[in-house]
């Protein structure tokens, strides 16, 4: 039995703009600007699209915008690699699209938070066509350098992410650069105290200009060892193919000399000493390390002085099944009980989780089990763009490919591109409404058209309606934004937790698997029925008949 649907009418909720807490629970929407809506007619999105649907934003309830990387950028890694901290690309707009994107925001009660890709910038940056020509200039050790090994090679066996090593050729100083990434997107050196400054200075920029926090790309990437020491190789028994896929020989080594350096965790005291000269702002560090993610997380996000939340891999990868999703909720509150969780399934990076989970054909109730276990466990929680609709994963052909991760390791490995693709908006128009050119910087795969916003929104029972619901759900109730989570036995195939807050208990149980469990709750527990969206009722006996990925939550005595 379906419960608590929303209708298609609108439905906003101001944050409250005084709780400089706001961000804890928080359910906060990925934007990927490329993807989201072109106002300017060239097949790329823009800010001033990104505007235009601020409303649709807003309607779905959640508490704040997650943007990725608008600046200035040569754009090899469609963003990630900055020329200029301070400004905008013109294929997103001006800066000032960009202060009518917040004030917009703003108005509508949105929270703003903006990628902050500091780890490394582009070459074309003119730090580094300074810091590249001599070995004697103002910033020479801007960036990491290291002369070669006397026969020329490489000064260790650090591997980039997208393939090869992590070191490249310069012939102005004679020497290798570090690149934990691509070859064009040059590792700054977080040992020399200026870079550090100058970094936060530029984060200081757009904290003045009113943005309500950071999302910190590959924050436990700033440092490398200092004696570049060679990474070893990982033991069979820790490996781990969470930071990536895999296909790539990165995953086998112990990436203990590379990143996650003590030096990091003073500087997120740095970054926090920032945003606290700017009351309600927040931060959440994406850490990517396979062998010590919860540990790293920890420590990034333990008491008041280090980051707000982590964002994690925990959820991006792995199996959908019970004993995935507690052996991570035990380890979390165990390893890392004082740090905050963002919580997300997908992200510009990931397979979507619909794609990535499902093998059944059922994507659409699938998608409404997922989003409600995403919305019940502790922690604040991402959605990217598309989740709402139950978009699939699309596919991609080589020709059409742009990603050069997906190049490098296609066929095995396609890529970020299939998650990246356009958002839907009208079924019946041309690229789905997202855009008038010809083509779009990618394709919008025609199995997304009939999932696109228009239907949806004429539809009471659809998914998008069911994530509206489930989000104004949840800000009635405190104990699944701020709760305390306790972990019940459940049957096989099922995972049970209680949430807790302020004497609100919730008791919420979740099918993951495609049969019918009749799962009968700890006795010392009664049960009352809530009206949470898309979950079975009790029976007056206590069972919980829950069919095919079907779901429970209802007050705990």
């Amino acid at each position: 039995m379906i419960h608590g649907l929303a209708s298609a009418e609108s439905y906003h909720e101001t944050p409250t703009a005084t709780d400089p807490d706001w961000w804890r629970g928080a359910v906060i929407y990925q934007i990927y600007p490329r993807s989201f809506q072109d106002h300017s007619g060239n097949g790329i999105g823009d800010l001033v699209g990104i505007t235009q649907r601020l409303e649709y934003v807003a309607d779905l309830g959640v508490d704040a915008i997650w943007l990725s990387p608008f600046f200035t950028s040569p754009m090899k890694d469609f963003g990630y690699d900055v020329s200029n901290y301070r400004d905008v690309d013109p294929v997103f707009g001006t800066i000032e699209d960009f202060d009518r994107l917040l004030e917009k925001a703003h108005e509508l009660g949105l929270k703003v938070i903006i990628d902050q890709v500091i780890s490394h910038s582009s070459d074309q940056h003119a730090w580094f066509q300074e810091s590249r020509q001599s070995r004697t200039n103002a910033r020479k050790d801007w960036y990491v350098w290291a002369d070669p090994k006397p026969d020329g090679t490489p000064p260790n066996n650090w591997l980039s992410i997208f393939g090869g090593s992590a070191w490249t050729w310069d012939p102005r100083r004679m020497q290798y650069y570090m690149h934990n990434f691509l070859a064009s997107q040059p590792d700054l050196n977080f040992h020399n105290p200026e870079v550090r400054k100058a970094l936060l200075g530029e984060m200081r920029f757009w904290l003045e200009r009113g943005v309500d926090g950071f999302r910190l790309d590959t924050v436990n990437f700033y440092f490398c060892s200092q004696g570049l020491e060679p990474n070893p190789a990982v033991k069979p028994e820790d490996y781990n193919a969470s930071t990536a896929p895999d296909v790539n020989p990165y995953n086998l080594q112990d990436h203990i000399y590379d990143k996650s350096q003590p030096e990091n965790v003073v500087f997120m005291e740095d970054i926090r000493a920032l945003l606290d000269e700017f009351p309600g702002t927040t931060s959440v560090g994406e850490i990517g390390d396979a062998q010590r993610q919860l540990e790293v997380m920890a420590e990034y996000t333990s008491g008041d002085n280090h980051l707000h939340m982590a964002y994690t891999f925990d959820f991006l990868g792995g199996e959908f099944t019970p004993e995935h999703f507690r052996e991570s909720i035990e380890t979390i509150e165990r390893e890392a009980p004082d740090g905050w969780t963002c919580l997300a399934f997908s992200n510009h990076d990931v397979t979507r989780h619909v794609s990535r989970w499902t093998r059944h054909g059922n994507e659409d109730v699938f998608a409404r089990l997922a989003a409600t276990l995403l919305m019940s466990m502790k922690g604040s929680v991402c959605l990217y763009q598309g989740e709402e609709l139950a978009l699939t994963e699309a596919e991609i052909a080589f020709d059409d490919l742009v990603d050069p991760y997906g190049k490098e390791f296609w066929p095995n490995y396609k890529g970020r591109d299939g998650c990246r693709t356009p958002m839907v908006w009208q079924s019946a128009s041309h690229l789905g409404g997202f855009s008038t050119a010809p083509h779009a910087w990618l394709p919008v795969p025609s199995d997304h058209l009939g999932r696109a916003v228009d239907v949806q929104e004429s539809q009471n029972n659809s998914t998008l309606a069911f994530y509206r619901a489930l989000t104004r759900f949840r800000k009635q109730h405190p104990a699944l934004v701020k709760g305390a989570i306790t972990l019940v036995d459940a049957p096989d195939g099922v995972l049970a937790f209680t949430r807790e807050y302020e004497g609100e208990r919730l008791f919420c149980a979740f099918n993951m698997s495609d049969a019918a469990i009749a799962y009968q709750p700890p006795e010392a527990m009664t049960l009352t029925d809530i009206d949470a969206p898309g979950t079975i009722s009790v029976e007056t006996t206590g069972l919980l008949n829950l069919v095919p990925f079907g779901a429970y939550i209802g007050a705990a005595g």
